[in-house]
């Protein structure tokens, strides 16, 4: 018979008594009438007995269920979505609404004297292309400091690695450059593929000394988002209009997600210097400048047409 260790939840046994041998002199009978009977319960008792245990059991688990309704709920955080290109003027603002306080409050927060955001040194303090997009939880207790931060400090996780490092080295940019140069193809591109593509074009006319030539500078330093520019808008005065300027501008324009960053490290092979996307989901890149030409003449073409 296999043996069993008892059940911990088994009711006590009461140790067995060492029985002596009787003796021969002093026999006892095990019917004896002397000898004490144990006591049984009466239906009375026992109905008693049972209708105490239920009680007792019903307390145990009633107690319990007050506790847990008694105890706080946990909050559930709101989600802020930040997307991939927004300009930190969108994200301030996105901050101010999800957080219930008055337009420009995020804004201030950035120079206040104790928010000290993780920032580069080349940044110079302007947390431009480094409010990283992602979704970040909110809760009642969060402040505009607390939340940029983050969002800086998770930028600097992602951008700050030996990889981002050595391929922006390999083109000749500090980290902070490459991540100037990813917020120009965010905006700049029109879909994640051509991203790639798009870094090649900003490489081979930085590598040639030419103007970058980018609307969606012009357009940062104009403070809108429009991909129709005029002659006049070219000449506009302002380290972020890159028709008149060489170089890369003085801080990202937006701020890029890791694909854009990962297109300027590792762009597509290719001598493109023009690009222009002729109607959704048709970018033409050349060499070539009366291609590219012919380009933009159907792109202007396809705008008028839609315009009616």
């Amino acid at each position: 018979m296999t043996h069993r260790p008892p059940s911990p939840y088994a009711p006590l046994r009461r140790p067995r008594r060492l029985s002596l041998p009787r003796s021969p002199r002093s026999p006892r009978s095990p019917r004896s009438p002397r000898s004490p009977r144990r006591s049984r319960l009466t239906r009375r008792g026992r109905f008693a007995l049972l209708v105490g245990a239920v009680l007792a059991l019903a307390a145990g688990i009633t107690v319990p269920l007050l506790l847990t309704h008694d105890e706080p709920a946990v909050e559930q955080p709101r989600m802020l979505l930040v997307p991939e290109g927004w300009r930190a003027g969108q994200v301030y603002t996105a901050v101010d609404r999800m957080l219930g306080l008055p337009e420009g409050t995020a804004r201030k927060a950035v120079s206040a004297p104790g928010t000290a955001l993780p920032l580069p040194e080349a940044a110079g303090g302007n947390p431009e292309g480094y409010l990283f997009p992602a979704t970040y939880p909110v809760l009642r207790a969060t402040t505009p400091e607390g939340l940029l931060r983050f969002m800086v400090d998770t930028a600097g996780k992602r951008f700050g690695t030996g990889r981002i490092a050595e391929g922006a080295k390999a083109h000749g940019l500090s980290v902070y450059e490459a991540v100037t140069a990813a917020s120009i193809v965010q905006a700049e591109a029109d879909n994640p593929e051509d991203m790639a593509k798009v870094a090649r074009v900003v490489h081979n006319r930085l590598a040639r000394g030419m103007a970058l030539q980018m609307d969606s500078t012009l357009n940062y330093a104009l403070g809108r988002s429009t991909v129709d520019t005029t002659y006049e808008d070219t000449r506009t005065e302002s380290p972020y209009n890159t028709y008149e300027r060489k170089g890369l501008p003085p801080t990202p324009i937006g701020n890029p997600g890791d694909q854009a960053l990962d297109a300027v490290i590792r762009p597509a092979d290719g001598d493109w210097l023009y690009f222009v996307t002729v109607a959704p989901g048709d970018t033409r890149f050349t060499a070539d400048y009366a291609a590219h030409q012919v380009n933009v003449a159907e792109f202007n073409a396809n705008r008028s047409a839609a315009r009616g």
